[in-house]
């Protein structure tokens, strides 16, 4: 099985490399967090030892020596590096606690607080307070209240009895600066979105595949759902009860190219599929899904890799929980991720079509 190392600071898989070292390099060159506390670099014109992550100017490699152990690189001869204090330990948990408690303040607020003040809170400068936060929690500070504050109008507008109840329940202090954005958050209008879609069009075919039956629908935006299954009414009727009042048509030309690319990844899935996207979840649903999306075809990544990578790595469980409640199948591909010691784990739709997709793309 091919295994590949992510990289939580680039948008590129770091591919399979021979050289254990030639690994570690790439990780120090990008500066990789998720790769502290597996080994360190020492830099012999200064003879200090660093993380990974360390921010301080890049040696040049011929003199980089790399240890598994911090004991290994002090007997060796190097002092911890004063800048990264590869020795602190407690850091990482301090700043895990102070993004912690700034997200709290983020969702407990009823407007987005400044970076000033969510920096503040946090006890850091503004700069390494965005960078970390980027760092912990895969997204900006912005970029993280946008997405919770999305998630409580979706919760308000199936709960209120009005749409703009629902908006000043979300926090909004004006619903023409929710309407700005209102199309970009929920998909469709406030009032669709809360009778259940009504006025939105989704296209949707259901063909099938050497898989069984799949099912395909999008906006005008992207993708909504791919879907395996044995029986096509089925999977049309969970369609409906997700969008009851949508107006459902059957794809034009355009549609039947998109399905004709689905089927098409699915019978040869080392092609790859990238097609736009129009899903909905959590901040950390979108997180982990967009991490699902750089692994690339006949690669795997364990849960725990991808926990790491969106810079959550006691999320495992979690990871897991979003690959589970994947809404499309294939084009994010929640197949290539497995358990850490190679047994493929759950698939949404039956394992025995994840560990074919493996089979057919080489993973397996």
């Amino acid at each position: 099985m091919t295994r590949m190392t992510l990289s939580p600071d680039r948008n590129t898989p770091i591919p399979p490399i021979a050289d254990p070292d030639d690994a570690r390099w790439i990780a120090v060159k990008r500066r990789d967090a998720s790769a502290d506390g597996h080994f360190y670099y020492a830099v012999r014109t200064t003879g200090v030892y660093c993380r990974p992550s360390c921010a301080a100017r890049l040696p040049r490699r011929e003199n980089v020596s790399f240890y598994a152990t911090r004991a290994e690189a002090e007997q060796a001869g190097f002092r911890p590096c004063k800048r990264c204090r590869p020795g602190d330990a407690a850091q990482a948990s301090r700043h895990a606690a102070a993004i912690a408690r700034a997200c709290r303040l983020i969702e407990t607020a009823e407007e987005p607080p400044a970076l000033a003040e969510l920096a503040d809170a946090a006890g850091l400068s503004r700069y390494h307070f965005h960078r970390i936060f980027k760092q912990i929690a895969g997204v900006t500070p912005k970029a993280y209240a946008s997405a919770h504050r999305a998630k409580r109008v979706r919760s308000e507008l199936g709960q209120s009895d009005t749409v703009t109840r629902a908006i000043f329940d979300a926090g909004f202090n004006s619903s023409g600066r929710f309407y700005e954005g209102s199309t970009k958050i929920l998909g469709m209008t406030p009032g669709a979105y809360r009778d259940g879609g009504a006025g939105a069009e989704i296209r949707f075919a259901v063909a099938e595949c050497s898989l069984g039956a799949v099912l395909v629908a999008a906006t005008g935006k992207g993708v909504v759902a791919i879907e395996f299954g044995a029986d096509p009414e089925r999977l049309v009727h969970g369609l409906q009860d997700r969008f009851p009042k949508a107006g459902l048509t059957g794809g034009d030309a355009a549609f039947e190219r998109m399905v004709a690319e689905v089927i098409g990844a699915v019978e040869a899935p080392r092609q790859g599929l990238d097609l736009p996207i129009d899903v909905r979840g959590t901040a950390f649903q979108q997180r982990v899904w967009q991490a699902l999306r750089q692994i690339p075809p006949g690669s795997t990544a364990s849960y725990a890799e991808i926990a790491r990578r969106i810079g959550n790595p006691a999320a495992v469980r979690a990871v897991a929980q979003a690959c589970a409640v994947n809404p499309a199948a294939v084009v994010i591909p929640c197949h290539r991720v497995v358990r850490s010691n190679g047994d493929l784990g759950g698939y949404r739709w039956g394992i025995e079509r994840k560990r074919e997709l493996l089979r057919r793309e080489g993973a397996v």
